[in-house]
């Protein structure tokens, strides 16, 4: 949910460079959306609810936002995550990164196979010209490989996307959840 919350802003309040960007309608409806949440849940007596949302509404910058959430949602800024990037990624930057992977992968079976049968053909063609087309085997493997990778790409990207949450979960110091055994 604190993912959720912190990527529902217009820019992330965290930050320092955002702290003086004006607050839109919209981050503060953000704001508005977990203090109701909050208070539904019992986490906030009336009170307390009251001065938050007034609060909330009078707020002029992003920087003002942060302290009306705190002890509702983790405040702390991102944690960055080494060999991810800069920063927390969100749902489409990892959805990107895994199609990214998949057409690397791609092209990398395509590549080896187009490699792999010159090669041969070329050994082929200089050593035993009208012989039997041994080449044909090193391309039926390798062309195997391609085509499934090609055709493979919704589990491809599924299993990276994976990865990568779970990868970010992990530096982000989240709870271990029971389907993260299937994506190892």
């Amino acid at each position: 949910m604190e993912q959720e919350v912190w990527s529902s802003f217009t820019r992330d309040p965290r930050h320092s460079e955002n702290a003086s960007l004006r607050a839109s309608d919209t981050d503060r409806d953000v704001v508005h959306q977990v203090l109701t949440e909050a208070y539904a849940d019992g986490r906030l007596d009336r009170d307390e609810f009251d001065a938050r949302t007034a609060a909330t509404g009078t707020a002029r910058t992003l920087g003002d936002l942060p302290a009306l959430l705190e002890g509702l949602v983790p405040v702390s800024a991102p944690v960055p995550l080494a060999g991810i990037g800069d920063g927390v990624l969100t749902a489409a930057q990892i959805e990107e990164r895994a199609v990214a992977k998949w057409r690397e992968e791609r092209r990398s079976a395509i590549v080896g196979f187009v490699v792999a049968s010159v090669i041969c053909w070329t050994i082929w063609a200089a050593v035993m010209f009208g012989g039997f087309p041994w080449p044909l085997f090193v391309m039926l493997g390798t062309g195997i490989h391609a085509a499934k990778t090609a055709t493979s790409r919704t589990e491809m990207v599924t299993r990276e996307r994976r990865r990568l949450e779970n990868r970010q979960r992990k530096a982000l110091g989240q709870p271990w959840r029971p389907d993260d055994e299937a994506d190892r």
